[in-house]
């Protein structure tokens, strides 16, 4: 009788055991799946958002580059060729600044993504080649505190 019991205690632990051992397999499947769906729901967001500011930023750029066009200004074609580029890549700077919104809420990284465009937008204005050494030093101090910072964040 005694084996007869010890027999069923064993058969039943291993039962136990092994509904234990499924029900949190599943448990940690299900969380697996949901954790699995929202990231990829948060990744699609950001794909989402990203191309709907770059479109929106390329757009804006284009009816600006018309707008100047149907006026004829500037009217010599090397001038307006690099007026062209430098407001396309302007356009493609701030779409990345965008993304850098979207992805963090760090204030002082968002602050400097914006510090970042006060010496690089004034470049061009720039009186003579003395400012423009000063404004492209400044511009590269900015962005390596920029970088220096977001480094951080992504090690």
């Amino acid at each position: 009788m005694n084996s007869v019991l010890t027999s069923l205690i064993a058969v039943g632990g291993t039962l136990a055991g092994a509904s234990l051992t499924y029900l949190f397999g599943r448990l940690a499947a299900r969380r697996a799946e949901w954790v699995a769906r929202e990231e990829r729901l948060r990744q699609d967001r950001i794909a989402a958002y990203a191309t709907f500011v770059g479109a929106v930023t390329e757009l804006r750029q284009a009816l600006i580059s018309l707008w100047f066009l149907k006026r004829g200004e500037p009217a010599d074609p090397e001038v307006r060729a690099a007026y062209t580029e430098a407001d396309q890549r302007g356009a493609a700077a701030r779409h990345a600044r965008f993304r850098v919104q979207l992805l963090t809420d760090d204030p002082e990284l968002l602050q400097l993504a914006d510090a970042v465009f006060k010496p690089v937008d004034v470049l061009a204005d720039a009186a003579n080649r003395g400012e423009l050494a000063v404004l492209e030093e400044r511009s590269e101090e900015v962005l390596a505190a920029f970088i220096q910072l977001a480094g951080k964040q992504v090690r």
